[in-house]
């Protein structure tokens, strides 16, 4: 066999083998984007018309919790922050007004009678309502080291295990805040995004595409 020619069968062997795993991915893509493409819902002029909010009655898209903004404010020793009032769920606050007769029961156990909708899907299983809430006040949060602080100062409790995202957080790099950079700034809390209980994001239904700017010539 001519030495120029010996590696010739194993390179091309190798350059189907690659071509070959290269069409089945692309098979494979193609064909799992026409399976999902059924169940997506597609909006009526979706990339040929210009959308606007009135579009999409079912989205909040204003925040009146955010639309005044004072000056945030130190508090004692602890850096207080301005903050969007907590999303309370309707009629659920103050927690005394149910809980301040009520006997507490610290007993681990999922729960029935009331709050019985509240999936715990936060961090350890072995994570309890009184590692947060407190016993005896239902109206404050506890900290790890027994400070109590108001739903205000959420903030404090979340910071105590996730430092960084607390970090980027009060730089208004992590969520969101409006205002100044050099004056009165106000933050949502991480419960204006997250639910505590269980803060992973759910899917959310993708809005309509962008228009392409040769749709908007001459309007």
């Amino acid at each position: 066999m001519d030495p120029d020619h010996r590696d010739v069968l194993p390179q091309s062997s190798s350059l189907i083998i690659l071509l070959i795993l290269f069409a089945g991915i692309g098979l494979l893509t193609i064909f799992s984007i026409v399976k999902g493409g059924a169940e997506i819902e597609w909006h009526e002029g979706g990339g040929l018309k210009a959308f606007a909010p009135e579009d999409f009655p079912e989205i909040e898209w204003n925040d009146p919790s955010i639309d005044q903004l004072d000056a945030a404010g130190l508090e004692g020793s602890n850096e207080a922050f301005k903050v969007a009032p907590p999303p309370f769920s309707e009629d659920i606050f103050p927690c005394t007004e149910c809980h301040a007769e009520m006997e507490p029961d610290v007993e681990r156990r999922v729960l029935e009678d009331m709050h019985d909708d509240i999936v715990l899907d936060h961090g350890p299983k072995e994570r309890w309502c009184f590692d947060c809430h407190n016993v005896d006040d239902r109206d404050r949060l506890r900290l790890a080291n027994g400070t109590l602080i108001g739903f205000d100062e959420s903030y404090r409790l979340c910071g105590q295990c996730h430092g960084t995202i607390f970090r980027d957080w009060r730089q208004g790099i992590h969520g969101r805040r409006v205002g100044y950079w050099n004056g009165p700034k106000r933050y949502l809390l991480c419960a204006n995004c997250h639910n505590p209980h269980a803060p992973k994001f759910r899917p959310i239904k993708p809005l309509p595409p962008p228009v392409r700017p040769e749709f908007l010539a001459g309007r």
